[in-house]
C-alpha cells in the first residue's frame, strides 16, 4: 500500500527549512491510544514528522514557529475509506458524462480534493472514477500530483477503476445506446465475467497504479459476482499486496464477498442475521456510508432529481442503511469509517459522525474508526492514525470537545497535513 507515498514523503520533506521545528500548543489533545484527552500539550513537529508529544506548553527556541492552539480541542487527520474525488452527484449528473472531458473532471476533483482537506480528512481512499471506457483514470492522476505537491488535497490511496461484471454496478455501458459506445466493456475497464478475465483485470489495476481493488459485489441492489470471478479477483489481488472492498447492498453478494475473503463491505444495507455471522467469523470491516444513504434518500424525494426507477430504489435502500449499521454495531460487526462522498457534497464528509452516533456508537469508537481502525486496513498504522512521535503529522483541531457532541466534527478549525498548515482560524 506504501508503494506510492514514498516519493510524496521525500518531496514533503523537501518544502521545509532545515532545522526549523513546528511547536502546537494544545488546550486539549485527544489520545486515540487511552481514549481520553490531555489538556496542555505541546506537539512537537519537524518537516513533515512529529518528533514528539510533550505534557506542557514547552517553550520555543530562537529559530522554532508556534501555533497556538490553546482554545482548541486537537485530534489526528481524520481517514474516510469511501469517496469518489472525481465528481459530485446533482441533477446533471447522468447528462454530464456526455459532455465532460477528462480535464473537466480533473478540474472537478481538484476542487473536491480542497473540500475534503479543509474538512479535516487528510487521507481518503478513492472507490472507483474513470477510465471507464481506456480513459487514463483521473483518480490515479489527481493522487499522483497531490503527492508532487502540484496541487493541495488529501493523501489519496485510490482504487482507480471498479471492476463489475458485465451488466454490474460498474459496468461503463450500462443503459447506453451503442451509439455513444466505440470500446466494449472489457478487463481494462473492468467488466470481466470468468476467473481468468478476474486476474487480468486486477493486474491492469496494478499497471494503472491502483493502490487497492474495488469490486462491485452487487449491482445497486441485486446482481452479483460468482464464486470464482470473486476468487480469482481475491487471490491475485493478494499476489500483488492489494485488499479489497466491496459494494454490496444486497445479502447474497455481501454473503459471497466475504466467504471469498474481502476485506471490508461499503454499504452492507440489506444485511442479515447470515451475513452478521460471517462478517464476525471472517473479521471482515462494514463500511457504512449512513450519510449516502441519508442524502440519496432525501433527494430522491425531489421531483425529477434522479430518474423513477432509481429514485424509487434509492428510497427503499437508504433508509436500511441506518438500521443495518445499528444492527450490524450492536451484533459486534467491525467497522471502519467511510461516507460515499460525492453522493453527497465534499467537504461534509464529518456528517457521518452524527449518523454513527444516532446509531448507539460512542463518539470515541466513531473517531477511532476514522484514525486508527482506517490506518490499520490501510497497513499505515506506523504513519498514520495517532498523534505520535515518528508518525506523519496529520493534525486537525475542533474549537470545542467532540465527545460530547459529533456536530462539533462539521466545523474544523485547523487543519495540517505532512507538516503543511493548509487552514487556521
Amino acid at each position: 500500500m506504501k508503494k506510492n507515498y514514498l516519493l510524496a514523503i521525500l518531496m514533503a520533506s523537501s518544502n521545509f527549512v532545515i532545522g526549523q521545528r513546528t511547536l502546537i500548543h494544545c488546550g486539549n489533545l485527544l489520545d486515540m491510544t487511552s481514549n481520553s484527552s490531555r489538556s496542555q500539550v505541546t506537539v512537537i513537529v519537524e518537516k513533515n514528522k512529529i518528533l514528539s508529544v510533550q505534557n506542557g506548553y514547552t517553550t520555543p527556541q530562537a529559530t522554532d514557529k508556534v501555533i497556538d492552539l490553546k482554545n482548541k480541542f486537537v485530534l489526528p487527520g481524520l481517514i474516510d475509506m469511501h469517496v469518489h474525488i472525481e465528481g459530485e452527484t446533482n441533477r446533471e449528473t447522468y447528462l454530464k458524462k456526455y459532455q465532460q472531458r477528462e480535464a473537466d473532471v480533473a478540474f472537478e476533483a481538484h476542487k473536491a480534493a480542497q473540500s475534503t482537506l479543509m474538512a479535516g480528512f487528510t487521507t481518503v481512499r478513492d472507490l472507483g472514477g474513470s477510465g471507464d471506457l481506456g480513459g487514463s483514470g483521473v483518480n490515479i492522476s489527481i493522487r499522483n500530483a497531490i503527492n508532487k505537491g502540484i496541487i493541495s488535497g488529501p493523501r489519496i490511496f485510490t482504487a482507480g477503476k471498479s471492476i463489475a461484471t458485465t451488466g454490474g454496478h460498474a459496468d461503463p455501458t450500462n443503459a447506453l445506446s451503442p451509439i455513444y459506445t466505440t470500446t466494449d466493456p472489457n478487463m481494462t475497464n473492468g467488466v470481466i465475467n470468468s476467473y481468468e478475465e478476474a486476474r487480468q483485470a486486477v493486474r491492469q489495476r496494478y499497471k494503472d497504479g491502483s493502490d487497492c481493488i474495488k469490486i462491485t459485489a452487487t449491482g445497486g441492489v441485486l446482481s452479483v459476482f460468482m464464486e470464482d470471478e470473486l476468487r480469482g479477483v481475491i487471490e491475485t489481488a493478494k499476489d500483488y499486496g492489494f485488499h479489497v472492498a466491496a459494494h454490496a447492498h444486497g445479502a447474497e453478494g455481501m454473503k459471497r464477498a466475504i466467504r471469498a475473503g474481502v476485506t471490508t463491505i461499503e454499504h452492507g444495507s440489506l444485511l442479515d442475521d447470515e451475513c452478521i455471522a460471517l462478517f464476525k467469523e471472517k473479521g471482515t470491516y462494514l463500511v457504512p456510508t449512513i450519510t449516502a444513504g441519508r442524502t440519496v434518500m432525501d433527494s430522491a424525494k425531489i421531483r425529477g432529481f434522479y430518474p423513477a426507477i432509481i429514485a424509487t430504489k434509492a428510497i427503499e435502500v437508504g433508509q436500511r442503511i441506518q438500521e443495518s449499521f445499528n444492527k450490524a454495531y450492536k451484533a459486534g460487526v467491525k467497522i471502519a469509517f467511510g461516507t460515499d462522498a460525492a453522493v453527497f457534497p465534499h467537504g461534509y464528509n464529518a456528517k457521518e459522525f452524527q449518523y454513527m452516533n444516532e446509531g448507539g456508537m460512542p463518539m470515541i469508537e466513531a473517531l477511532k474508526c476514522a484514525t486508527v481502525v482506517n490506518a490499520s486496513i490501510l497497513e499505515m498504522s506506523d504513519q498514520l492514525g495517532t498523534i505520535e512521535a515518528n508518525k506523519l503529522a496529520d493534525i486537525i483541531a475542533v474549537d470545542s470537545n467532540p465527545l460530547n457532541d459529533p456536530k462539533v466534527m462539521m466545523n474544523v478549525s485547523f487543519v495540517m497535513k505532512d507538516g503543511v498548515v493548509y487552514k487556521q482560524k
